[in-house]
């Protein structure tokens, strides 16, 4: 079987300069972009931000970010979304699941981050 080299998402954005400062304020590089398209890194990670939106993709995409501290993410988000109007992206203190210690954030146009600290 032929192997991969890596796998990246493409993300949707309403607004694409709104989201892109989004992911950068909260600590993503930019790697590379153009007027519709941002190869987005964090920790090694990578995904495609794109300049296309559709409600019910956007309202349904979610990202699962394992981290180390869960609230140390959220304290970081709060500070992020008090210094920017980033219309309507909003996170939620950390919530105890069952596999783990969540903050959620949900970014511009509505993508669901989970930020998520794993259970030892």
């Amino acid at each position: 079987m032929p192997s991969a080299l890596d796998l990246k998402v493409f993300v949707p954005s309403k607004n694409f300069d709104e989201s892109l400062a989004f992911y950068l304020d909260l600590g993503w590089q930019k790697n590379w972009s153009d007027n519709s398209l941002a190869e987005l890194e964090l920790g090694g990670h990578r995904f495609y931000l794109q300049k296309y939106y559709h409600k019910g993709w956007a309202n349904n995409f979610m990202m699962y970010i394992d981290v180390e501290d869960a609230q140390a993410w959220y304290d970081h988000i709060v500070e992020v979304l008090n210094r920017h109007n980033f219309k309507y992206a909003r996170v939620k203190p950390p919530k105890d699941e069952p596999h783990a210690l969540v903050t959620y954030a949900w970014d511009p146009c509505g993508v669901l981050l989970h930020f998520a600290q794993g259970k030892k």
